[in-house]
């Protein structure tokens, strides 16, 4: 949309910056997160990284992409939000973030998986939101008026 500024002695036009929305901008870093994490987690299987649970349960490789798609596609709906009733969106959104991924090493510390299985999974997911935070993060504007 653009708009026009009427002078006398000429007429303006402003243009407004083109910046996608949160979801356009999350799409594309959901599908960099989730080929990133597979192809990572396909390289640790190779190398003998078991990824079984305690019940030994093992995590299929293509279950990476699906589940980081997933949980992607939440913390782009909880940018989403709080571009709109945050006080301060990227700075909430970067302190919530940090706190998820802190959350998110539980499962993966209490689940019976062995070391080097949980250690790698803690490592995906520091690298899946090394590859999330700063995209969405920048979308968001630091103070609302």
């Amino acid at each position: 949309m653009t708009s026009t500024i009427q002078n006398p002695a000429s007429t303006t036009t402003v243009a407004p910056a083109a910046r996608p929305t949160i979801w356009k901008h999350g799409i594309g870093v959901a599908v960099a997160a989730a080929a990133t994490t597979t192809a990572l987690a396909a390289a640790a299987s190779a190398a003998g990284v078991s990824f079984a649970d305690s019940t030994g349960e093992s995590i299929p490789v293509p279950g990476f992409a699906t589940v980081t798609l997933f949980l992607v596609a939440i913390g782009v709906g909880i940018a989403a939000v709080m571009a709109r009733v945050a006080r301060r969106p990227r700075s909430t959104f970067i302190r919530t973030a940090v706190a998820l991924v802190a959350l998110s090493f539980v499962p993966d510390a209490t689940f019976g998986f062995d070391v080097a299985s949980a250690l790698t999974l803690m490592t995906l997911h520091v690298v899946a939101a090394a590859i999330v935070v700063p995209v969405i993060a920048g979308r968001l504007v630091e103070k609302r008026r």
